[in-house]
């Protein structure tokens, strides 16, 4: 058994007590310095923080659980991300107006959005997809709208309709079956075409696109674009 199991088992019986307090007359924790979260070997919505070796228990915000791996809230995961194998986990949800739990992201609409709304302390806030992307509540985040069809119309998103054939002299059957077109007035992004839908993909930092190539380039090698 690891040291930071041995110590999640050391407090088992003291967390149902103690949950976000500090623990007295207790056992040091592993490490003395910086901070570190361990998981409840029974409990999924609460752990064992070290801050420079003081030892407190800890609950996670209602919707989010702990897995050692999420950082939406102090250190903790929303709950749909969070496998607690046989941890018991309480997921009854405290809703407030347009947040089901205190914390968590849901879709803004039953339509096809380019939004989404994201709870935090039962406050939500609409979040916008990067541009070209729609809110999959599968994932719970944005995708491609040529994912979700029928339920999205990825022209309608991206305002493009891929041509269904490119003459073979053209820039842009060098890149078939993806053929890429340039998006006028935009120096940052591109779209490109993928079974017959649009698709709009970003240069990344740092780069532009050079809409004679068809690829992203540092600005220096697109005069128009050195400056965008």
């Amino acid at each position: 058994m690891t040291s930071s199991a041995q110590f999640a088992v050391l407090f088992a019986c003291v967390a149902y007590a103690s949950a976000g307090i500090l623990l007295e007359h207790a056992p040091a924790c592993p490490e003395q310095y910086g901070v570190q979260a361990y998981a409840h070997p029974e409990l999924c919505d609460q752990f064992f923080l070290c801050t420079n070796g003081t030892l407190t228990v800890e609950t996670c915000e209602n919707g989010l659980l702990f897995d050692g791996k999420g950082a939406v809230h102090n250190h903790c995961n929303y709950h749909w991300a969070v496998d607690c194998g046989g941890r018991k986990a309480d997921l009854v949800p405290l809703s407030s107006p347009g947040c089901e739990f205190q914390f968590g992201i849901y879709p803004d609409s039953d339509e096809c959005s380019t939004s989404y709304i994201k709870c935090a302390y039962g406050i939500p806030e609409q979040e916008p997809c990067t541009p070209g992307l729609v809110y999959d509540e599968r994932i719970h985040g944005c995708n491609w709208p040529d994912l979700l069809q029928p339920f999205c119309n990825p022209e309608a998103v991206v305002g493009f309709k891929c041509p269904t054939k490119v003459p073979s002299n053209t820039q842009a059957a060098k890149f078939w079956p993806f053929p890429r077109f340039p998006v006028p007035g935009d120096c940052h992004r591109l779209i490109t075409c993928v079974e017959g839908h649009p698709r709009l993909i970003s240069c990344g930092e740092g780069k532009v696109f050079d809409d004679q190539n068809l690829t992203c380039e540092d600005p220096e090698l697109v005069p128009h674009c050195g400056h965008a």
